[in-house]
């Protein structure tokens, strides 16, 4: 019997935007947990806690339609909003805060509002946050290794919604890793705002590289095999010589690469404040990446038309791109956001044409995804991280080299989390048919 005492100790958890925006959501729904609430459908709830994102202008309408739904759904929910689109576009969002029971949390909390429970001090951003998980809603996992950004892209509001660098420990990274393994979880990505940023602020300053070297070193014994780490998005300035020995010699790492390149123009990346690599450079690692991987997969962000984009300038990335072995991205139109440098830059690309250049490379990522899957049809097998089943009762995941699957009949007793192996028989609908293998122990 639920009392009115429990009715309103009930939440729900709309996320938006990136990977560590899911991790921080677990996080808390976690801390909510262990404090006695319970989590409900969002009709139901007493509190809908919106974890926002800001880095594009089609996130925040997202964010506010989301916002303006559940309230005509449940008018009774205290509906919070918080993430980076909270930290830094207040006035944006103010005719949502002016709408009953909807609070901003980096706002003074209203009379009578805010009742969803603290999880502690508010910490200055130059700490890490002090949040862990030991459990996920997807199969695939987040951890969360650094947060915020020191870098300054001209164009990107993030560092204002999260501020400077912080990493994590490596000790504390390798306790949420075994508490994931331990919980059934098969593949963990460890993700961060700037990767390229991690560890400046540890003792004895070790990168990226170094934490990859220490959690092989500690879990392959165990875990080679048998579950498997995986990059989220790297700056291309991290791609060297210990990265590639770092890959080389790594037992768990997914042969996938993800790259924040955003364009391929030496111009273009020094206006974007990124003129820190160079196209040239990125392709020679990733010919050296292929005699440690002979296969591997390859994702790339690209942001389009930004300001001072010319045809040129666009073409040198087109060109550059054809001539790495791409095989997904994700491109973006350039979108102002305030209070960004770039939002008040001169030569502003008009919308048709950002239009038109995002489908040349949004077609060109499409035919290299496709001729990648014609590849992955010769090997022997592919291991699948399996997802909780679909509309259609689909067993389906995401094998080692990012790719969706999909099992022809279903794989033994292969469940929810578990690493099973399949052999590839067709491609369809953007996804890998397998036939059934075995599942991992």
């Amino acid at each position: 019997m639920i009392t009115d005492m429990d009715q309103r100790r009930t939440f729900a958890i709309r996320t938006l935007g990136c990977k560590i925006n899911q991790y921080e959501s677990q996080a808390l729904r976690e801390a909510w947990l262990a404090r006695g609430w319970s989590e409900v459908d969002m009709r139901r709830a007493r509190v809908v806690l919106f974890n926002s994102c800001a880095v594009t202008a089609d996130a925040v309408r997202t964010l506010r339609g989301q916002v303006r739904q559940v309230h005509r759904v449940n008018q009774e929910a205290e509906i919070v909003i918080t993430g980076c689109a909270a930290q830094v576009l207040s006035a944006e969002l103010a005719d949502l805060v002016d709408m009953a029971r909807v609070v901003l949390v980096n706002q003074p909390r209203k009379a009578g509002l805010a009742s969803y429970p603290d999880i502690g001090p508010a910490l200055p951003k130059s700490a890490f946050p002090p949040l862990c998980i030991s459990d996920f809603k997807r199969a695939r996992p987040v951890l969360k290794i650094q947060d915020g950004c020191s870098h300054g892209c001209t164009y990107c509001i993030v560092p204002q919604g999260r501020g400077p660098s912080r990493s994590r420990p490596m000790a504390d990274i390798l306790a949420e890793a075994r508490r994931l393994l331990a919980s059934g979880f098969r593949e963990i990505i460890l993700g961060g705002i700037n990767l390229r940023h991690f560890g400046r602020d540890l003792p004895g300053a070790p990168d990226l590289w170094d934490l990859l070297a220490v959690l092989d070193s500690e879990l392959a014994p165990e875990w080679a095999g048998r579950a498997r780490l995986r990059l989220s998005s790297l700056d291309p300035a991290q791609l060297g010589g210990k990265a590639l020995d770092t890959l080389a010699a790594s037992r768990l790492v997914c042969p996938h690469l993800h790259l924040s390149l955003q364009s391929l123009s030496p111009e273009i990346l020094r206006s974007m404040g990124r003129g820190h690599y160079a196209p040239e450079e990125i392709e020679g690692f990733l010919r050296e990446l292929e005699r440690v991987w002979p296969t591997f997969a390859l994702g790339a962000d690209l942001l389009v038309g930004f300001p001072g984009e010319t045809d040129g300038h666009f073409e040198q990335t087109l060109t550059a791109l054809d001539r790495l072995p791409l095989t997904y991205a994700h491109v973006f139109p350039y979108s102002k956001r305030p209070g960004t440098r770039a939002a008040s830059m001169a030569n502003q690309v008009s919308t048709r044409e950002k239009k038109e250049r995002v489908g040349q490379l949004r077609a060109l990522a499409d035919k290299r995804k496709a001729a990648f899957m014609r590849h992955l049809l010769t090997r022997d097998k592919l291991a699948v991280i399996m997802e909780k089943p679909g509309r259609k009762a689909e067993l389906s995941g995401i094998c080692e080299f990012y790719v969706e699957c999909s099992f022809a009949s279903p794989p033994g007793q292969a469940g929810f989390k578990a690493l099973a192996c399949g052999r590839p028989l067709a491609v369809a609908d953007g996804r890998m048919i397998l036939a059934p293998g075995i599942e991992h122990p």
